[in-house]
């Protein structure tokens, strides 16, 4: 561990801090504070020192939406994590990825015996498996084998209980209903997830109820509304 990095990373709390950072690839101070407990001043501040050292690069790429705080090659590194690359913000992925950190935290917050992870975790764990593990089989005939469907965040099973995991897709927006149906199959016949949960504004949801519908996937399928996530988006 670099010594420039090493005053921030040396308290486990602050290296949780970091960890989670770039397990999520982007966090915010307000997901932070609602994932421990604390106020967005003293997140703010601790992200701010690790910005200082180096370990943290805080990026607005619209202004009318919360800052992103994203781990550097040198945070990354100091986290610990071995697999995972620094998460690229743009102006075009940037609300989907507060809305991200902010739901997980509060799934964290709500279910705090079940581990929650990002997108980029779940790669990476099924890289290093060599096999699907939460995400759902679009298509078995492709010249590079199976088509995954990746959902954005994942449940994970309480320690040392059995059961699969359940996917969670934050859905801003309306996609194609040939693709929103084949997506919802996919969840429906995967054995690899006890279930999908989609988090959706209101004008996604009716998209999603249809699609849903048209795949007869009700019983494997649940949407719960993004207004009712306890931290604003």
């Amino acid at each position: 561990m670099s010594s420039r990095g090493g005053t921030f990373t040396s308290s486990p709390e602050r290296l949780a801090v970091l960890q989670w950072a770039v397990r999520m690839g982007a966090i915010t101070a307000e997901s932070l504070a609602h994932r421990e407990g604390a106020t967005p001043a003293s997140s703010r501040a601790k992200l701010s020192h690790a910005r200082r050292d180096g370990l943290i690069l805080a990026q607005r790429p619209l202004t009318d939406l919360p800052t992103l705080y994203t781990a550097t090659a040198a945070g990354v590194r100091a986290s610990g994590i071995r697999g995972l690359d620094p998460c690229r913000v743009s102006a075009t992925g940037a609300q989907h990825l507060v809305a991200c950190a902010h739901v997980a935290a509060a799934l964290e917050r709500g279910y705090p015996e079940h581990p929650v992870s990002g997108e980029r975790e779940l790669r990476r764990r099924e890289r290093a498996s060599g096999a699907p593990i939460a995400s759902a089989v679009l298509s078995r005939t492709s010249d590079r084998g199976k088509q995954l469907h990746r959902p954005d965040l994942v449940i994970w099973p309480a320690a040392g209980a059995r059961g699969l995991p359940l996917a969670v897709e934050v859905e801003l927006t309306i996609k194609a209903p040939r693709r929103l149906a084949e997506i919802c199959r996919a969840w429906a016949r995967s054995r690899h997830v006890e279930g999908a949960l989609y988090i959706a504004p209101a004008e996604v949801r009716r998209a999603l109820e249809r699609a849903i519908a048209v795949a007869q996937a009700a019983e494997r399928i649940a949407v719960v509304p993004l207004e009712t996530m306890p931290v604003s988006v």
